[in-house]
C-alpha cells in the first residue's frame, strides 16, 4: 500500500473518480495546465483533456454559477475555489442555488457539486489566505461539509462527495497538504458521511476536533498522558452530516468535553457542539464545556502562531478541565 501525502492523496481521488465516470469534469483558476495552486491538479489535463479539466476566469460567483448549470444538465462538476477566502463572491450561488435546487424543485433536480477549497492557516498566507469559515456553511441547508485531516481519509471522503447527489463543499486544511502522510490504496474506496472517528481512546475527557486540529488534540493528548490524564480524540470527518451519535456516546463516557477549531471562537462551530452536548448529555457532564480556538480579529500574519490553537493551548484546557470541581 503506497504511503501519500494529503495533497497527492486528493489527487489519487480525483484521477480514480474521472476514470470511473466521465461526467467528472474539473475547472477553477489556474487547475489545469499548472495544475492548480498547490498542484492538486497536476498531470490531470494531461490524462482527461482540455474538456473535463479546464482553467476559468478569475469569478468565484462563475465558476459556481456554471457548475449549478453543468449539474442540472447531467454533469458531475468538481470546481476549485483557490483558497476558502475567496469565495464570497459566489457566497449567493451556493447559498440560494446550489444548495436549495433539490427543495425548490420538489425533488425533480440535483445539483451533485464538489467545491474543493483549501481552509485553514499553517502556511503563512495573512488574512486573506487562512481563513476557517465552514461555519457560514454548516448553516445551509442541503449543503453538506467535509474536512479530511489525513490522506485515507481524504481520497475516501472525495470520493465519496463525487458520488453525492447533494452538493458537498469539501475543505481541505492546507498545513497539512504536505505534511499528513499515510497508507492510501490504491484504487476505489469511500469513507461513509456521517460516521466521526475516536483517533484515540481515552477516560478523562473529549477532545473534539476536525481537520488540521485533529493533530493538534493527539499531541495534546500525548503530552496529558505524562501527567495521568486520558483523553479521547474524536475526529468527526463530515460537520454536516454530524454524527451526533459518536459525540454524546464520548462525552457521556469521559463526562467532560473541549471543543477545538482553528475559527474565530463567537459562532463558530464549537458552539454548535456544545449546545448539543448541554441539550442531550448535561447531566453526564461533570466540568463546564471548554474551547479552543482562534480570535475574535481577523487572522494575523505575524502572529500566526498566536491565533491558530496549538499542543500548548489545548494542554493548558485540558489541565485546566482535570482540576475543575464542582
Amino acid at each position: 500500500m503506497p504511503t501519500l501525502t494529503l495533497i497527492q492523496a486528493i489527487t489519487d481521488a480525483l484521477r480514480t473518480e474521472m476514470r470511473k465516470n466521465p461526467d467528472v469534469v474539473l475547472f477553477g483558476e489556474d487547475v489545469g495546465r499548472n495544475g492548480g495552486v498547490f498542484r492538486a491538479t497536476d498531470g490531470l489535463q494531461a490524462e482527461f483533456g482540455e474538456e473535463r479539466v479546464f482553467d476559468t476566469p478569475l469569478s468565484e460567483s462563475g465558476i459556481i454559477g456554471a457548475a449549478v448549470g453543468m449539474a442540472l444538465y447531467g454533469m458531475r462538476p468538481v470546481p476549485e475555489i483557490q483558497f476558502l477566502d475567496f469565495i464570497y463572491p459566489a457566497f449567493d450561488q451556493i447559498v440560494s442555488e446550489l444548495a436549495k435546487m433539490r427543495y425548490r424543485s420538489g425533488g425533480q433536480y440535483a445539483t451533485p457539486v464538489v467545491i474543493r477549497t483549501p481552509y485553514g492557516g499553517g502556511i503563512k498566507g495573512g488574512h486573506y489566505h487562512s481563513q476557517s469559515t465552514e461555519a457560514y456553511f454548516t448553516h445551509t441547508a442541503g449543503l453538506k461539509v467535509v474536512v479530511p485531516s489525513d490522506p485515507y481519509d481524504a481520497k475516501g471522503l472525495l470520493i465519496q462527495s463525487m458520488r453525492q447527489d447533494d452538493p458537498v463543499l469539501f475543505l481541505e486544511p492546507k498545513a497539512l497538504y504536505r505534511k499528513a502522510k499515510g497508507e492510501v490504496p490504491d484504487g476505489d474506496y469511500v469513507v461513509p458521511f456521517g460516521q466521526a472517528k475516536v483517533r484515540r481512546a481515552g477516560t478523562d475527557m473529549t477532545l473534539v476536533a476536525w481537520g488540521a486540529m485533529v493533530g493538534v488534540c493527539l499531541e495534546a493528548a500525548r503530552r496529558a498522558e505524562d501527567d495521568g490524564i486520558s483523553c479521547e480524540v474524536l475526529d468527526l470527518r463530515t460537520l454536516v452530516p454530524l454524527d451526533e451519535a459518536a459525540l454524546l456516546e464520548s462525552v457521556k463516557k469521559t463526562g467532560r468535553m473541549i471543543v477545538v477549531h482553528e475559527a474565530q471562537r463567537t459562532s463558530g462551530f464549537g458552539g454548535e457542539l456544545a449546545a448539543i452536548v448541554a441539550e442531550k448529555a448535561l447531566e453526564h457532564l461533570e466540568a463546564p464545556i471548554l474551547r479552543v480556538t482562534g480570535f475574535d480579529t481577523p487572522f494575523p500574519y505575524t502572529l500566526e502562531e498566536v491565533y491558530m490553537p496549538d499542543a500548548d493551548r489545548v494542554l493548558r484546557a485540558v489541565l485546566k478541565l482535570h482540576r475543575y470541581e464542582s
